[in-house]
């Protein structure tokens, strides 16, 4: 433990590190069986330990290190003609997030995101499947831009694929993996330029993603036992959860305002 703390952040124990490592392991699992989940409950559980400063870029860096291995082991079903009007509107998004002046308070926006999932999720959207790359584009420029503000931004993303792929899971998740891995890329990239010091959190960050690589192994091999169905309605319940507990903390937040 000793060996470990010497490569931590002053102030930041071995304990809280140990507990973040092993944790990357199920929520990467969690989300390479279900495609969501993971990023939201890392990043809350990184909220009880982590200096707020340090949050949102640390959480990112990891996310991409586990994005990258998920989408690396599931990348036989990566849908390409999807992912690259994503790239694109993502490099849009990422540039407007990074001259973005005016910001909207993280209530507003929890409320926003929390709404737009639930409707997207469970509402009957003709034609979406077939949106084109413009659509595409657009949206993924609107993800990107989002999550330069909002730690994570996965379920938004995950309700705007199952849209386009409404009968393959297996593409849904590698897809979704190979999206975020874009946007935390390009989310690193923005908070490197703004000065943040990632080579403080490095060990922690490179272990954090070994683990995460393992659960995504594990949880890959819970995917392929799980029929279409049940994974559809697991995974729109996920949603649904997640969902309302951005409207709960949005509505907390505006009351304690």
């Amino acid at each position: 433990m000793e060996a470990l703390a010497g490569l931590l952040p002053d102030g930041f124990g071995a304990t809280p590190a140990v507990i973040l490592i092993v944790a990357s392991f199920f929520t990467s699992a969690l989300t390479a069986a279900f495609g969501i989940g993971g990023g939201v409950a890392m990043l809350a559980l990184m909220g009880l330990f982590m200096p707020v400063a340090a949050l949102i870029p640390v959480h990112g860096a990891v996310q991409l290190g586990s994005n990258t291995g998920r989408a690396w082991f599931q990348r036989a079903h990566i849908r390409y003609d999807i992912a690259v009007p994503f790239v694109l509107g993502s490099l849009a998004g990422a540039i407007a997030g990074a001259w973005f002046v005016v910001q909207l308070p993280d209530a507003v926006l929890k409320l926003v995101l929390g709404l737009f999932i639930i409707a997207v999720t469970w509402a009957s959207i003709p034609g979406f499947e077939r949106l084109g790359r413009a659509g595409i584009t657009l949206g993924s420029a609107v993800t990107a831009l989002l999550t330069m503000f909002v730690g994570a931004t996965g379920p938004l993303l995950a309700s705007f694929f199952s849209k386009i792929l409404p009968d393959d899971r297996k593409a849904l998740i590698a897809t979704h993996a190979a999206g975020m891995t874009v946007q935390h890329a390009l989310k690193i990239v923005v908070f490197g330029f703004a000065g943040f010091a990632f080579a403080t959190w490095l060990p922690l960050i490179a272990v954090m993603v070994v683990s995460g690589y393992l659960g995504t192994v594990y949880g890959s091999r819970m995917l392929e036992r799980l029929p279409e169905e049940t994974f559809r309605r697991w995974f729109r319940i996920g949603l649904t959860v997640l969902a309302l507990d951005l409207l709960r903390q949005g509505i907390m937040a505006l009351l304690a305002g």
